[in-house]
């Protein structure tokens, strides 16, 4: 009898571990189609935009949270195109440094909810025509992962 829920709860957590994270859409019109959906294995996160147009200003409304796995002392952002499976880097930047904390979120401890609210500054105008993939990757001072999502974006 222990064998079988031995069992149970393994194969509970592989199935559970290998259905992912649901998609989340954030813009959908006739012309566009943004979602996104976690790849990091063990949380999910809110997030959402001000604007669904293919026409983007220079900066955007966001919001994000999370509930912290790692604590924050420094904080890096890496965006890439994932292309054929593969990822080419397109972005990347401190945000948070042990000495010069530039957020409120900065100096964050795991357990805590790290919620953002407020504009971002964008560096293109125009969408690109087609569908393609972007990865975002939030890390702390030891490379953990504080957040990762996978956006998928439709603009037609």
């Amino acid at each position: 009898m222990r064998m079988f829920k031995v069992a149970s709860l393994i194969l509970l957590l592989y199935a559970t571990a290998s259905v992912g994270w649901p998609t989340h859409i954030i813009c959908k019109n006739d012309r566009l189609e943004i979602s996104y959906r976690s790849c990091d294995p063990l949380q999910d996160l809110a997030f959402s935009f001000s604007s669904c147009s293919s026409v983007v200003p220079q900066t955007i409304n966001i919001r994000l949270a999370t509930i912290l796995r790692h604590s924050i002392r420094e904080l890096s952002v890496e965006v890439s195109l994932v292309i054929n499976g593969k990822s080419v880097p397109v972005y990347s930047k401190q945000l948070c440094e042990q000495d010069h904390p530039q957020f409120h979120y900065c100096g964050k401890r795991k357990g805590e909810l790290v919620y953002y609210e407020g504009p971002v500054s964008v560096g293109f105008h125009d969408l690109p025509q087609g569908d393609f993939d972007v990865k975002v990757e939030f890390f702390n001072e030891d490379h953990r992962t504080i957040i990762c999502a996978d956006f998928t974006v439709k603009n037609h």
